[in-house]
């Protein structure tokens, strides 16, 4: 009997304990969640006293209410951070616009034109002799032209040197043209450079093989030697006096870009407009040939091959 009482008041003991705990443990409100159909509402700051505050602190972790001492301390969170940084801003993004700069420098055009004068003051010590002489045949200035010219023949590696001072020159100057009119912009300047090199190359090469045919054919040797003499010597005299066009070209704008085009071309124009008168004469004196001949030679071999290398030419850029 004694010890059925005992048992008795013992289970009544722990069901009284049980439900103490139960009165006094304070659920965390952020563990339960909302319904899907209860609309969020916006909370409202909570402002807690200190000795809430210091109650709160003295509470067990399980104890506590979470969110209201997540409210208190809300400028530790994350969010405060993210929100309020004086530097990232990640709900708010601030957008900057600002114009990207390329600078379009002419150094490599520079140090080309340089190559270039270096190129021509090594000729022009080295062979000074022969650039004279060079003036004075192509202006008819000395009364020695025949024994001036067989000297000038004679000498193969300053005429050599001269040509390819040409290629180069006559090359940069044709890649300038193009890009001061706005031609085949597809390519940069180099490409147009290489471009004009292999260009001339090809004419002037071709040129030269079809009038040593004609004149071996037409047993006609001395007087096509006569022309192709003026046809490189032209060449060579362009190649000189278009360098200070070209470093205008190249290194200036505006007006003066503008004066070293019109300039620069109509001297180029007028030099060969003097090889004509030239070759005219010089194969006059060494072939019965009449004017109308001459004019039909100079269609049908000079400027047709032009128009449809111009042609050409501008459907491959375009």
């Amino acid at each position: 009997m004694l010890k059925f009482v005992l048992s008795v008041c013992l289970i009544l003991g722990q069901l009284a304990v049980v439900a103490q705990t139960q009165d006094t443990v304070i659920a965390d409100t952020a563990a339960v969640p909302l319904p899907a159909t209860t609309p969020v509402r916006k909370v409202q700051p909570i402002v807690l006293q200190p000795d809430t505050v210091q109650a709160i602190e003295i509470l067990p972790n399980n104890r506590r209410d979470t969110i209201a001492v997540a409210i208190q301390q809300y400028w530790k969170t994350d969010s405060s951070l993210f929100v309020n940084h004086p530097y990232f801003h990640f709900t708010n993004p601030a957008r900057y616009t600002f114009s990207e700069r390329k600078w379009v420098g002419k150094e490599a055009i520079f140090y080309g034109i340089i190559g270039l004068l270096i190129f021509f003051a090594i000729i022009r010590n080295s062979f000074n002799r022969y650039l004279q002489d060079l003036f004075k045949v192509y202006f008819r200035t000395s009364i020695r032209q025949r024994q001036i010219k067989d000297q000038l023949i004679q000498s193969p590696l300053p005429s050599l040197l001269l040509n390819l001072f040409f290629l180069f020159s006559t090359g940069m100057f044709i890649a300038l043209l193009l890009q001061y009119f706005k031609l085949a912009t597809q390519f940069d300047f180099w490409m147009l450079y290489l471009y004009s090199i292999a260009g001339l190359l090809a004419i002037y090469g071709v040129k030269f093989l079809l009038l040593k045919f004609m004149g071996w054919a037409l047993q006609v040797s001395e007087a096509t030697d006569a022309y192709i003499f003026i046809v490189f010597t032209t060449n060579k005299m362009v190649s000189i006096t278009i360098l200070p066009f070209l470093i205008m070209l190249a290194l200036a704008s505006g007006t003066v870009s503008r004066v070293a085009v019109t300039f620069g071309i109509s001297l180029v124009v007028g030099l060969f407009t003097y090889r004509y008168f030239l070759s005219y004469i010089s194969i006059h004196k060494l072939i019965r040939i009449s004017f109308f001949h001459f004019m039909i030679y100079l269609c049908a071999f000079e400027i047709a091959p032009l128009l449809l290398i111009n042609k050409l030419l501008f459907r491959f850029i375009s």
